[in-house]
């Protein structure tokens, strides 16, 4: 059985960002492409916070104003049908960008989704990690 994701990383810092919202225009159907919808993305950076901690210095940890931009520049940009493809991006592109963070949990929420039923939310979490130098 798999452990949930915030523990699959042993002995880690964690930084949250919660409610990072912007208009994107993802989604199968026309209209969300062409109306566009909120997004609103969490994510969990798993991480060593100890080096920033110890000499107070950002450039020791992941700046979470430039994590809050970059899932925004993804909710903003290029547009995909799945909400799966728009949270995997995000992840691979936090590791990318940011080496201090070993791992990262999103979440992004669709609340507006086309759904024919009454729903309170959608979303999808995904959960990537870094293998030695290689995102998992």
């Amino acid at each position: 059985m798999t452990p949930p994701a915030t523990t699959a990383v042993a002995h880690s810092d964690l930084i949250k960002l919660s409610s990072v919202t912007a208009i994107g225009y993802h989604g199968v159907f026309e209209h969300e492409k062409r109306d566009g919808q909120p997004f609103i993305t969490d994510a969990v950076l798993h991480m060593d916070v100890s080096a920033a901690a110890q000499t107070d210095d950002l450039s020791k940890t992941a700046d979470y104003g430039a994590v809050a931009e970059t899932i925004v520049a993804l909710v903003t940009g290029e547009a995909f049908d799945l909400i799966e493809t728009l949270s995997v991006r995000m992840a691979e592109k936090i590791l990318a960008d940011f080496p201090v963070v070993n791992a990262v949990e999103i979440t992004v929420h669709k609340p507006k989704a086309p759904i024919q039923v009454p729903f309170g939310d959608v979303s999808i979490t995904v959960f990537r990690s870094r293998t030695g130098t290689e995102l998992a």
